[in-house]
């Protein structure tokens, strides 16, 4: 990797090679300039002349309005409903450090992504504000108006351009223009710079309430406090203290309150995703599809896995090179767990050897530039062929999937989906035996016994995020009711552990999980992954088929 020595630790008078220099013997060196003792970058006067000119104009970068922009209109706007009169800051969030001075790949904010449009690796830093305004005026008829407040391309006659390792075009590329952002996102564009000014402006008592998604840029959450402290507000003033108050009435003032902090916004922007639209779904197909064909490609690389002493990352790479080929990256980190690892829910380490006549549990998912991903699941026999004992375990999850489904339809609650597959899973460990109590009594809130093979749930969220709306509250989530255009996993398992001495050893070491992505429809649900194989003669057949 190139010396990628950023010029800003070095105290504002010098450059980081002129504090280098300045530590002669026996000095001791600010340990913010020690980065730059490797740096061979010249400083003269010379140089900087020399670079900074003899260039051709930039040629225009091809921007087009991102597909996304004709629906973040309407997100923007029933997020504007919810918080009249406030201002509402909406971080994409910064680069942060993997080691010492290089970066992680940028990956913004959820929520900015889903109210700009923004994904891929676009736009470190840059802060969506929805400025209030008078009702009715705003965009779209809202009642805020929505400013993007990003780092622009820095001109070539600027230290950033040659010198910022972060930021500068001779190390990272062009960035766009003020103007660029806002053909792709139909939002006004401002500098970065002007952030703080606009974000203090009328904040006051009795003024403009301002509120941050908390957790998506530290800096950006210290500005927002400073602001406030210096406006002398506090993020929860107007709570509910007057003890005179009937429960009703100090209810209502404490969601009223409740409804003035970050909390709030944090909750809005995840529950905003509950419900997708059209184009998140065909997002969602997208992810979906591409995680279809990166399933094939493991299966086609099993006998390379069988024969490497790594063959579980011989899979994860198979699949991770085709999610970054085919989209943006993985969701998720992939699991690809081969033999016992399979009953370690989240087995990443991908260490282990592939054998023959055993399952892998590869759970994985394509996330497209757009930033949605899939999550979908599959067991494989190793060598193509169930043995009776794999079969009878996988047909009983596979029987808890398609209970699920039958419920997974508008009108029937989120948890009603969980129930379903569970009954299946009691009634069937039952049946082998393994229950110390009857299926009946397992189910039962005081008793769970069955959930020691299954201890995690049936279904989350998926979008955005592989465990997307997150902070939604649990009456919308848990508790809420099933509509059309929702989209969520449904993925039942069966987890015997090597050591389980609860179950016969013909089942020790065996973990299945089949994992599909549906979508609530109208009339019913739409399995999103259907084209996976499912039934166990299904998946022979089709990995007999892919590996010739």
């Amino acid at each position: 990797m190139t010396d990628a020595t950023p010029v800003t630790p070095a105290p504002p008078s010098e450059t980081p090679d002129q504090a280098t220099e300045h530590a002669g013997p026996g000095e001791t060196q600010d340990l913010a300039a020690r980065g730059s003792n490797r740096s061979q970058r010249p400083d003269s006067d010379a140089f900087k002349a020399f670079i900074t000119s003899g260039w051709a104009p930039r040629a225009a970068l091809d921007v087009e309005p991102l597909p996304a922009a004709p629906f973040t209109v309407a997100r923007r706007a029933a997020l504007s409903a919810r918080f009249p009169g406030a201002r509402l800051v909406v971080p994409a969030g910064p680069l942060k450090t993997r080691s010492n001075d290089t970066d992680y790949r940028f990956r913004p904010h959820s929520a900015f992504a889903h109210l700009t449009g923004y994904g891929t690796d676009q736009e470190p830093d840059a802060v969506l504000v929805l400025h209030p305004v008078e009702p009715g005026t705003g965009d779209a008829g809202s009642d805020h108006h929505a400013v993007l407040y990003v780092r622009p391309l820095a001109a070539r006659d600027t230290e950033e351009f040659y010198a910022d390792a972060r930021y500068g075009e001779f190390w990272v590329g062009a960035r766009p223009s003020l103007d660029d952002v806002t053909t792709a996102t139909g939002v006004e564009a401002r500098h970065v710079d002007e952030l703080r000014d606009a974000l203090a402006k009328d904040v006051g008592a009795g003024g403009v309430m301002l509120l941050v998604v908390a957790g998506a840029d530290e800096a950006v959450e210290a500005l927002v406090e400073a602001i406030r402290a210096e406006a002398g507000v506090d993020e929860a003033a107007g709570a509910a203290e007057d003890q005179q108050l009937s429960e009703a009435e100090w209810l209502a003032r404490a969601e009223a309150a409740y409804r003035r902090t970050d909390a709030a916004l944090v909750e809005a922007v995840s529950e905003l995703r509950l419900v997708k639209d059209a184009h998140e779904v065909e997002q969602m197909r997208e992810a979906v599809a591409a995680t279809i064909a990166g399933f094939e490609e493991v299966v086609r690389s099993l006998p390379r896995a069988v024969g490497h002493r790594r063959g579980e990352r011989v899979i994860e790479t198979t699949f991770d090179a085709h999610a970054r080929l085919e989209g943006n990256t993985v969701g998720y980190e992939t699991i690809a767990a081969a033999g016992e690892h399979a009953t370690t829910l989240h087995w990443i380490r991908n260490d282990g050897v592939v054998r023959t006549g055993e399952l892998v549990l590869l759970d994985a998912g394509v996330e497209v530039d757009s930033l949605y991903t899939a999550d979908v699941t599959r067991t494989l026999p190793v060598d193509g062929e169930f043995t009776d004992v794999q079969r009878r375990v996988y047909q009983a999850v596979l029987d808890a999937a398609d209970a699920a489904f039958a419920v997974a339809v508008p009108g029937a609650r989120f948890r009603d989906v969980h129930a379903a597959a569970m009954e299946v899973i009691a009634a069937r460990l039952e049946e082998w035996g393994l229950l110390p109590v009857s299926a009946a009594e397992s189910l039962s809130p005081e008793g769970q016994q069955h959930r020691r093979w299954m201890v995690h749930g049936t279904s989350h969220h998926l979008g955005l995020d592989v465990h997307d709306c997150a902070q939604a509250r649990r009456e919308l989530y848990l508790d809420g009711v099933l509509e059309p255009g929702m989209v969520f996993t449904i993925e039942p398992g069966l987890y015997f552990k090597a050591d389980d001495l609860a179950v016969p050893a013909e089942y020790r070491g065996i973990g299945v999980r089949i994992e599909d992505d549906v979508l609530v429809t109208a009339d019913g649900n739409e399995n999103l992954s259907a084209a996976l194989p499912r039934r166990p003669e299904d998946v022979e057949a089709w990995m007999a088929r892919l590996r010739g």
